[in-house]
């Protein structure tokens, strides 16, 4: 995955970026509602929201920082002072975050199995959407993107299957957190986190192969 690569930077390509920012937190949003937990980027402010009931996207906002500085610590050296954009990526993705769940806050917590499969299939949708937006465009990763590229390069290993290690880590994590202060681990991690640690890819992919037909062009997804 080629990060911070930039190219010809122009209003289309920074407008699909933050479209796909976007999406991806509508996504989020949705799969919150489902009830049947988050999605693994968020897994981890999640649970802090849930134990503090601090603002979900301001948890983002800070967890976000937080991973630049991890990324910090493990690229020494090689942490190019391009990287610190990824805190302002942080305080939009953490926006979007507190912006999607105020636009869908309409929608109550689906009760019932077929809007928790509604809610379920479409954040997984549009986050996978989103992602098929952002990641082509190579600019600045959100951080916890950024990380994962930095263990991959640390670990000599792919990004796909860093990816996955990666998102493991986070659900767990979140569960440490959620069961170390409340004693149980309802509410942070459900079906949706690991339906999307294991889908969002695939996913991506079919959305890519369905957009190559309608338009004749491919997005640039082979690393992910």
């Amino acid at each position: 995955m080629n990060f911070f690569s930039w190219g010809k930077i122009n209003f289309k390509r920074m407008f699909r970026y933050a479209v796909g920012l976007f999406v991806m937190n509508i996504g989020i949003a949705l799969s919150i509602k489902s009830n049947l937990g988050s999605t693994p980027v968020v897994a981890v402010p999640y649970a802090i929201s849930l134990i503090t009931s601090v603002d979900l996207g301001y948890c983002n906002m800070i967890f976000q920082g937080f991973l630049v500085l991890v990324e910090l610590i493990l690229l020494g050296r090689a942490f190019k002072p391009k990287h610190f954009l990824q805190f302002f990526v942080g305080v939009i993705f953490g926006i979007f975050t507190s912006l999607s769940m105020f636009i869908l806050s309409f929608l109550p917590l689906a009760n019932s199995l077929t809007f928790q499969i509604i809610f379920l299939i479409s954040g997984i949708v549009l986050l996978a959407f989103g992602l098929f937006l952002y990641v082509p465009m190579n600019a600045v990763p959100v951080s916890v993107d950024g990380v994962t590229q930095a263990l991959a390069i640390l670990t000599n290993q792919s990004f796909a299957k860093t990816k996955i290690i990666f998102d493991i880590s986070m659900i767990s994590i979140s569960l440490i957190v959620l069961f170390t202060f409340t004693g149980h681990i309802n509410g942070s991690v459900g079906i949706v986190t690991i339906i999307a640690a294991v889908s969002i890819g695939a996913t991506v992919k079919l959305i890519n192969i369905v957009y190559a037909k309608i338009s004749g062009n491919e997005a640039d997804l082979k690393k992910m």
